[in-house]
């Protein structure tokens, strides 16, 4: 089933993203996380991309087709192009088309000084790698947003223009980044419907449940923290579980708020922890679908 049906069908998505091995662990290593999920009947569960810049490295693809044929649920791949050429991409579609994978999140992935490869200067932008996708078949293509903006943009409006021309290369929905503050999304959203940006836009959602798991995704991606997390964060700092409590309680609370309010999906960053996502999930399926409610 392509993302665009389950994003059609009058309820508010729930999904989940997952990241592959390191390079020097099995495949397999995975099954553990993905047992862990499989319950909790996601709406669909994507696959990052390796930031090694390997083109040859098919480890997305394969566990996309075990998500789908192990564990009956729809997958998605994350595709970069930064160091990826035209004839890498078609070579990693053909891949794709032949693992019955038909859902892609197209970005142009960070600069990584350890990358194998040099650069490639085929794709510039996102926008690029979509407009491009779009000739090679039938894909549903997603698309990266940054409710506070990327931290490359000059401003957030500069961003949303942005935003925009991936929309009209060919975005058919947008997955955005994490963040903490509720209203900062709902005033980007605001501000992307206002571009004429129709698409239907997953709010990314992160339980930071450690200390450095919080810096580390500030210092990655510009999330603002609100002042009641932070006044958790250092009132709790030497116990680490209640740290992780907390950050599991905030992320409930972020996700009622945010169906309440209408959102279009909701889609959580596990960082392959089934038990927290567990967690969550056990907490908002009665506000996202009754059918999600679980009998013990």
């Amino acid at each position: 089933m392509k993302l665009s049906e389950i994003m059609k069908n009058g309820r508010t998505a729930f999904t989940f993203e997952i990241f592959p091995p390191k390079k020097d662990m099995p495949i397999e290593t995975i099954y553990k996380t993905l047992d862990g999920l499989q319950g909790l009947h996601p709406d669909f569960i994507s696959v990052t991309y390796g930031a090694g810049g390997s083109a040859a490295d098919t480890k997305t693809a394969d566990i996309a087709e075990i998500i789908r044929k192990k564990y009956g649920i729809e997958s998605a791949v994350h595709l970069t192009c930064l160091y990826n050429s035209k004839e890498d991409i078609d070579r990693i579609c053909e891949q794709l088309r032949e693992r019955g994978i038909e859902n892609i999140l197209a970005l142009r992935g960070d600069r990584n000084p350890n990358a194998e490869r040099e650069v490639q200067t085929d794709f510039t932008h996102a926008s690029d790698l979509i407009a491009y996708l779009r000739t090679k078949g039938d894909f549903h293509i997603m698309g990266a947003c940054y409710p506070e903006g990327h931290m490359e943009a000059a401003s957030l409006d500069a961003d949303i223009e942005n935003l925009k021309k991936k929309v009209d290369a060919g975005a058919d929905h947008l997955l955005s980044q994490l963040f903490f503050d509720n209203d900062a999304y709902f005033r980007f959203l605001d501000k992307a419907r206002a571009a004429g940006i129709n698409a239907p836009i997953e709010a990314g959602i992160m339980p930071c449940t450690s200390k450095a798991s919080i810096e580390r995704m500030v210092t990655m991606c510009g999330a603002s923290i609100p002042s009641k997390f932070a006044r958790m964060m250092a009132r709790y700092e030497a116990y680490p579980d209640a740290i992780r409590e907390g950050g599991i309680a905030y992320a409930i609370d972020q996700i009622i708020d945010l169906v309440s309010r209408g959102v279009d999906g909701i889609h959580l960053y596990t960082m392959n922890n089934p038990y927290v996502a567990k967690r969550i999930t056990d907490a908002v399926a009665p506000m996202i679908n009754p059918g999600l409610i679980r009998q013990e």
